[in-house]
């Protein structure tokens, strides 16, 4: 698979067959896929953490609302960013460094197989606050992506829209 048809391809997936877990080195590749993303100043502002476990999912899904797939999904890879990471010229940048390292994964899993869904936290204080207590980390819980085995294949929604273009 070329990386036009990965993106062309992929699509947020809400069903997932629970028995088909995710090798760990399958999930080793996600992660140096997201470590892979471009960061402003190369600070990387990134940390992540790996759910398994159906007891955590079950309160992730409890706070935040949009989280039901987690319920067939055997993984979730939370993106958490690190601002204290970024100082100077490259301050600030940390919420779109995340959301590159979380749009290679989603691209990575499409090439090992994997559907996808990406769960925005960030900026939702509440939100990203009360996943930091789930999770115990002090990084800001930017994104829960659920990545399993698709059991679902949605139509695509996007497309091309050219009156949103301006050439100049």
């Amino acid at each position: 698979m070329n990386t036009l048809e990965a993106i062309y391809e992929r699509r947020s997936i809400r069903k997932y067959k629970a028995d088909a877990p995710i090798p760990e080195e399958d999930i080793r590749r996600l992660l140096t896929a997201a470590m892979m993303a471009p960061s402003a100043c190369n600070r990387r502002p990134w940390e992540f953490v790996v759910v398994r476990s159906a007891e955590i999912k079950e309160k992730i899904m409890e706070v935040h609302p949009f989280t039901k797939m987690l319920q067939t999904a055997p993984a979730a890879i939370v993106v958490c960013g690190r601002p204290d990471l970024q100082e100077g010229i490259c301050e600030g940048f940390w919420p779109q460094d995340c959301a590159a390292a979380v749009e290679n994964i989603l691209l990575a899993a499409k090439e090992l197989g994997y559907g996808t869904c990406w769960c925005g936290c960030y900026p939702a204080e509440g939100r990203s606050g009360l996943l930091q207590q789930i999770l115990d980390v002090t990084s800001v819980p930017m994104a829960v992506v659920a990545v399993g085995q698709a059991d679902e294949a949605p139509e695509a929604r996007g497309f091309y829209d050219e009156t949103r273009v301006k050439y100049l």
